[in-house]
């Protein structure tokens, strides 16, 4: 089973795009990022006629997060509980029935909290901080989870062509660094480092000839619960994206499972 992960940065201006990818690829299940669409305004009709099931969280102008699925949803679960107040549409998830049983897809879009001496940073790690609790809950269920989006994170030196420059930024910096390896050491598995210790980058900022220059970091993750680490067998970049007319900044990134 193919589980893909997108931060498609506009469904309307990226349309024709993800159209081309998913009928060349045909991935089982993809979760989208920063679809800028509300829920009525998705266009749906177009993703359904490839054969895809579509649910969506979605937020005027900003935000919003999709999934997408050949196979139909079991239960669908919209946003990050723990503070009644906020509103921005940052999580999506999808139960599926396999041969094997239940699988959980929950797509993210963790918030970029930038500049650091705004209230956006503090927001950042409140919202990561909900999130660990919500993997606990979802630990505890001992099914396949497999957490995957922008994750606004850059998890070490290896995942940036320049880290020193990015040293500071709210990707890259001690706090949330911390609450990355939170992550981690709950049990939660970097899909991406399991099988490859090799550079490999999600994003190119579409300024000063980024792409160009190779210039990537790697914020596009899948992190797995060890009953999803223990079907993993192989992770795929899609880098050739990025080159694409109109290409979103971020590439699709892809996990390869035998469920």
């Amino acid at each position: 089973m193919r589980i893909a992960t997108w931060n498609i940065n506009g469904i309307k201006a990226r349309l024709e795009l993800l159209v081309t990818w998913l009928s060349q690829e045909k991935p089982d299940i993809v979760v989208l990022q920063e679809i800028k669409s509300v829920d009525e305004g998705f266009p749906r009709a177009e993703i359904e006629a490839l054969g895809y099931n579509v649910e969506t969280h979605g937020q005027k102008s900003w935000n919003g997060v999709a999934i997408l699925s050949l196979l139909p949803f079991d239960e669908v679960t919209r946003g990050l509980p723990g503070d009644d107040s906020d509103e921005q549409a940052r999580l999506i998830e999808g139960v599926f029935s396999v041969e094997s049983g239940a699988i959980r897809v929950c797509g993210i879009y963790l918030p970029n909290g930038n500049p650091v001496e705004s209230e956006k940073f503090p927001y950042k790690l409140a919202w990561m901080r909900r999130l660990e609790a919500y993997v606990a809950e979802r630990l505890l269920l001992e099914e396949p989870f497999i957490l995957l989006g922008d994750f606004n994170l850059i998890p070490a030196p290896i995942d940036a062509h320049d880290p020193k420059a990015w040293w500071g930024d709210a990707l890259y910096r001690p706090e949330s660094l911390e609450r990355f390896r939170t992550l981690s050491n709950m049990g939660m598995t970097d899909a991406l480092r399991a099988t490859t210790s090799e550079e490999a980058y999600t994003f190119w900022d579409f300024q000063a000839g980024a792409w160009r220059r190779n210039a990537g970091i790697r914020i596009d993750h899948l992190m797995l619960s060890p009953q999803a680490a223990d079907r993993l067998d192989d992770v795929r970049v899609h880098k050739d994206v990025r080159g694409w007319e109109k290409p979103s900044d971020h590439v699709p990134v892809e996990g390869q499972f035998s469920f």
